[in-house]
């Protein structure tokens, strides 16, 4: 049931007309309270779309009574026009709701410098206040797809409360802090800064490290929404990890549906000197365009994996890493190790592990191949 999987919340997914295929391109979700705390993560891009920097004003204040997305248009690079367009979005829900505008997170996606039919937009904000329902997560969870193939959606059960999640995203997957469009809702009853430190806890790990195609976007949104309608409090670590199951979950789905993917890679950096050393050689690893490539036509080229720690800052001796491709150590100390043709890379995930012999920390990426259909879809995804 996705967001409306806990209590305290309604969520609808129209068509509005905002996409000319008709297909569903609105959703709203509501908190119905009693509580109505909230945080949310945005890109790091420096060019923000007139939603984020909307959104980002209106988490300040950690209460957040609704979200309005839309997909079919990302509301970015349009200029004050575009900005004043997401403040007429957001009077309109908080207007048909009863609300603060305030209170009202933006979130759009699709194609960047283009406005948005506000004259479609508007009257589907009312359209979908009149189909809000506490089932109507799914139809939320469609309503935000571009490229996606599939809704993604996720739900993480506690001790008499729930964290549920739907997020969008197929392309432009690179951390910067989020990849996508993601709205996670919790009935546990808890205040604003319990929520951020959870989510930021948990998109560090999981979001933060799903690196596609190295292309970060411009409206990356995650939130977080607290109804407190089960009445129950639930211990820090024990709801930071069931928004870190959802955050994962979610995580997972994305590098599965990534556009013209036909393989999932698992990059585990492990012996490095310090956390960031593993990520930075994992994020390096998954975007090689070349070993994506070799991964696409199942060659196990692990000289294209030691090139890409080589361009790193890392701290490592060359004659020491070790490379695993599906477990078979391909690159022993630098060098030839077993027997390439033992890698059986037949199936969707692949996993290689590169070790650094430099200390005890890891981190895990996940990306994908590099193919043909990706370089179709993206050339004619305007059209």
């Amino acid at each position: 049931m996705s967001v409306t999987a806990a209590k305290g919340f309604t969520a609808a997914g129209i068509a509005a007309g905002i996409k000319e295929n008709g297909n569903p391109d609105l959703a709203l979700v509501v908190n119905t309270g009693p509580r109505r705390a909230a945080a949310g993560v945005f890109t790091s891009n420096r060019v923000k779309a007139a939603p984020v920097l909307w959104s980002e004003q209106v988490l300040k204040g950690g209460r957040v009574s609704a979200v309005i997305l839309n997909s079919g248009g990302a509301n970015a690079c349009t200029g004050p026009l575009g900005f004043q367009d997401t403040h007429a979005t957001a009077e309109k829900v908080a207007d048909v709701l009863g609300e603060s505008a305030a209170e009202v997170a933006v979130a759009s996606t699709g194609l960047i410098g283009i406005r948005l039919p506000m004259d479609k937009l508007l009257p589907g904000v009312e359209k979908a206040a009149a189909e809000l329902s506490a089932h109507g997560g799914e139809k939320a969870a469609i309503a935000i797809k571009t490229t996606d193939s599939v809704h993604k959606t996720a739900v993480a059960e506690g001790e008499g409360w729930t964290v549920g999640g739907m997020t969008k995203g197929a392309g432009m997957l690179a951390p910067g802090l989020a990849t996508m469009l993601v709205v996670l809702t919790t009935d546990a009853d808890l205040e604003a800064p319990a929520l951020d430190k959870a989510l930021r806890a948990a998109t560090r790990t999981t979001f933060d490290r799903v690196d596609s195609d190295g292309c970060m976007s411009t409206n990356d949104t995650v939130l977080l929404l607290a109804s407190g309608a089960s009445g129950v409090t639930p211990g820090y670590d024990a709801f930071a990890d069931a928004v870190t199951q959802v955050c994962d979950d979610l995580a997972r789905q994305l590098i599965g549906d990534a556009e013209g993917a036909s393989k999932d890679i698992r990059i585990e950096v492990v012996g490095a000197a310090s956390e960031d050393d593993a990520v930075e050689v994992g994020r390096s690893i998954a975007r090689n365009n070349l070993l994506k490539c070799a991964i696409h036509g199942e060659d196990p080229n692990w000289g294209r994996v030691l090139s890409a720690i080589g361009t790193t800052s890392a701290a490592f001796e060359p004659d020491r890493l070790n490379v695993a491709i599906n477990d078979v150590w391909v690159c022993r100390n630098g060098s030839v190790g077993e027997d390439r043709d033992l890698v059986d890379m037949r199936y969707r995930e692949v996993r290689i592990t590169a070790d650094l012999a430099a200390g005890s920390d890891s981190a895990v990426i996940w990306t994908n191949d590099l193919t043909a259909d990706y370089v179709h879809e993206n050339s004619a995804y305007s059209s």
